[in-house]
């Protein structure tokens, strides 16, 4: 009818495609700036901004964030030569490398446990992903207790069964320290892994897993040259997320240790930290550097993982 206005899909559709009608060329960037421009500002004012702020912050010296002096690449060669910040690169790095092969693998051996119905399945399934849905706080404060060197659970049950010379101050032992918080750190995220690993699991080919049963395969065989192989990708995509997050942990170190004892268990966040604010030198450009260049070190590294995974998957399929 005329004087009518189009509705309809074909009226959407005709909205995001430029130049099918005489007055909608433009429409298209119209809608499409409508829906992205609150989350290109969120984005450009939570993030873009003060990542691009904290790069050019990081060729100056700022004891007065009014009057900051420049002094172009003076932070980065001093940076170059700090011990500090060589261990706390260390100790992420171990963190990131050994902790999401750990999560990854409790993971999947806690998801094929429930895949072959063990006892108390409905608990144990429960149970396993609790940890997951507790705040690092929570985790940090019972861990804590249970770490105790006089009370803890940790110490009691071993001179319960006559192991007290296993007894350890496990955060206060500089060659146990970081051990001690990998473990807890583990014990957050392996139900996380878990539930992706199980949902991988039932979703394999049926047919696949029972020619496995009729070959007399048992669980390791099967394990190994079927299960592991399927399940590739999803293996290497929850090691990355976890690579990637364990790049920047801090909330789990600074409660428990805050880098103590003696560095060994300093890692780049908490060192950050401690240069901009727990320490009195009054230089946020110094913060910067370190925050820059480790920021550059994770981009790197996700883009190599990123092209490795693909890589892998081309051979494979």
């Amino acid at each position: 009818m005329p004087g009518q206005v189009a509705s309809g899909p074909s009226a959407w559709r005709r909205l995001f495609q430029p130049g099918t009608g005489g007055d909608t060329s433009g429409a298209s960037w119209l809608v499409l700036l409508l829906f992205l421009g609150p989350a290109l500002l969120v984005f450009g004012a939570m993030i873009a901004y003060p990542m691009a702020r904290t790069i050019y912050d990081s060729f100056f010296t700022i004891d007065d964030p009014d009057k900051p002096v420049w002094i172009g690449l003076a932070n980065y060669v001093t940076l170059a030569g700090d011990e500090t910040f060589r261990r706390a690169v260390l100790n992420t790095l171990i963190w990131s490398v050994a902790a999401p092969v750990l999560d990854v693998g409790v993971g999947l051996l806690l998801a094929l446990c429930l895949f072959a119905k063990v006892p108390f399945t409905r608990f144990l399934r429960i149970a396993w992903f609790t940890p997951v849905l507790l705040s690092y706080v929570v985790v940090a404060i019972v861990w804590l207790w249970l770490y105790n060197y006089d009370w803890g659970i940790v110490n009691v049950m071993f001179r319960a069964v006559g192991l007290g010379g296993l007894a350890s101050a496990w955060l206060g032992n500089p060659h146990l320290a970081l051990g001690s918080l990998i473990f807890i750190d583990v014990w957050k995220w392996a139900g996380f892994n878990m539930v992706v690993c199980l949902a991988a699991i039932h979703s394999l080919p049926s047919e696949v897993l029972e020619a496995a049963e009729l070959d007399n395969c048992g669980w390791g065989g099967k394990l190994r040259f079927v299960i592991v192989p399927l399940l590739r990708p999803t293996l290497l995509n929850l090691y990355i997320l976890a690579f990637v997050a364990k790049m920047k942990v801090f909330d789990l170190v600074w409660i428990m240790t805050q880098g103590g004892p003696l560095w060994s268990t300093e890692t780049v966040s908490t060192y950050v930290y401690k240069r901009a604010f727990a320490w009195n030198t009054f230089d946020l450009g110094y913060p910067a550097t370190i925050a820059s260049v480790w920021f550059g070190v994770v981009i790197v590294t996700v883009l190599l993982l990123n092209r490795l995974l693909r890589s892998r998957e081309r051979v494979e399929f």
